[in-house]
């Protein structure tokens, strides 16, 4: 009897191609061994060095066998990359191969069976066409013809998949909270003001916040804003000329150097990071720490608040924002401007909600193992208006409809994790693109 072992690769595909891959796949190998063969297990992508595949599972005969795969264009690529010499690849029992040109051996001789699998010249084809694409999505022909189910299964699991994802970056913000929910719903929610061309620098910034001892000054506006402006750097000579500054921002000085004594802490950020060019005044950084200061000084335990809020209708409530009255007058220090209240466009906060309350209720819910809540957070994607930008203006235009804030999420996770990294053979559009005629 000859040992067999068969890797099939799963991923973005549903039971019924799976099945229908995997029964070629025995039909194959039963014509190679001339004995019946059962795919238990197509076993775990190896990323890093060594054989491709890890633990595989096949019974043949019924006799259940264990091993590794590698897999090749042609058999004397084994040869060519030297795995007859190289013990690593000792546990291969099946080398998988396009066009067998030789036989292959384990270093102590040992002839490995080889099994071939080829590829439809037509399904080749149409994986060059997305590799070399330069119009996006690479697979744009066929969108508008894709059945509804396809679409809405494909979109619904990368859902969940972005939101998974944005709970394992919650949980590490955690970690660097000593596990306070609330500090780590705040720096979240500091990263997101940022708007993306910020956000890394408020990231920086939030965690730098000394919070404990701001709570201790929470009553006082002005006090939070000279921790927010002092901390942030832009109290600093290095930003604030000595032309730029007025009454107020002497004020903060003289308080923030207060604070630094009586707290006892002296690292300030860089303010070179923070970023005002091609910003529309109302993105300012000022402005936005304003703002957040505002919401702090107003929204104590404000993670917590959200967690009852049933309705997006209450979560926009609870993140209404607004300034201090030298804010409504100023973009920057020492610069007035005209008298203007510095609120929110209810665009912007959408998008706070989005990337901050929704990632974090599902991420509390799974802590807690609250469905409920998990489903909420779904449901307030389901309610909110598809976001507007480049990516989303791209699906819409192949002809895919999208409506709400979880098909735009959905189609952001496509582009960033697929799209872009052109994994065409893990996504269900490139399957369906791949198998058409």
């Amino acid at each position: 009897m000859k040992k067999l072992f068969i890797s099939q690769p799963m991923r973005g595909k549903t039971d019924e191609e799976i099945k229908a891959e995997r029964a070629k796949a025995v039909e194959a190998a039963s014509e190679l061994v001339g004995e019946p063969v059962e795919v238990i297990d197509s076993g775990l992508q190896n990323p890093n060095a060594g054989p491709d595949f890890f633990n595989a599972k096949l019974k043949i005969d019924g006799t259940l066998w264990v091993g590794n795969i590698e897999i090749h264009i042609h058999s004397s690529d084994w040869l060519r990359h030297g795995h007859d010499k190289d013990k690593a690849y000792d546990s291969v029992i099946l080398h998988v191969v396009g066009e067998a040109d030789m036989e292959v051996t384990r270093t102590d001789g040992g002839r490995i069976p080889q099994l071939i699998l080829t590829c439809p010249e037509n399904v080749q084809s149409h994986y060059h066409e997305l590799c070399v694409a330069d119009q996006y999505p690479a697979c744009y022909p066929i969108l508008a013809s894709l059945p509804k189910l396809t679409v809405h299964s494909w979109l619904t699991a990368l859902q969940t998949e972005r939101l998974e994802q944005k709970a394992r970056l919650i949980t590490e913000r955690l970690k660097h909270c000593n596990h306070n929910w609330e500090d780590a719903f705040f720096v979240t929610l500091a990263r997101n003001f940022g708007f993306g061309l910020n956000g890394d620098a408020f990231e920086t910034w939030a965690g730098m916040l000394p919070f404990r001892a701001i709570d201790k000054h929470r009553n006082d506006l002005f006090q939070i804003e000279a921790f927010f402006y002092g901390l942030a750097g832009l109290l600093e000579d290095s930003f604030l000329k000595k032309g730029q500054e007025d009454e107020y921002s002497l004020r903060l000085i003289k308080e923030f150097r207060y604070l630094q004594r009586k707290f006892e802490f002296t690292q300030v950020m860089n303010a070179t990071l923070w970023r005002f060019l091609r910003l529309r005044p109302e993105n300012f950084p000022t402005v936005r720490l304003a703002q957040l200061a505002y919401l702090y000084q107003r929204g104590g335990k404000l993670f917590s608040r959200l967690l009852e809020a049933g309705t997006l209708a209450e979560v926009r409530t609870l993140l209404e924002v607004g300034t201090s009255s030298y804010w409504e007058s100023h973009y920057l220090f020492g610069r007035t401007s005209s008298q203007k209240k510095k609120t929110m466009g209810e665009r912007s906060k959408d998008l706070i909600i989005i990337n901050t309350v929704v990632p974090f209720l599902y991420t509390y819910g799974l802590h807690k193992a609250d469905e409920g809540m998990c489903e909420r957070a779904g449901r307030f994607l389901e309610e909110l208006k598809a976001e507007d930008n480049h990516i989303i203006r791209s699906w819409s235009a192949a002809g895919l409809p999208v409506v709400s804030a979880a098909d735009s999420q959905a189609l952001i996770q496509l582009q960033k994790e697929y799209c872009d990294r052109r994994k065409c053979l893990y996504c269900r559009f490139g399957y369906e693109y791949l198998r058409h005629k």
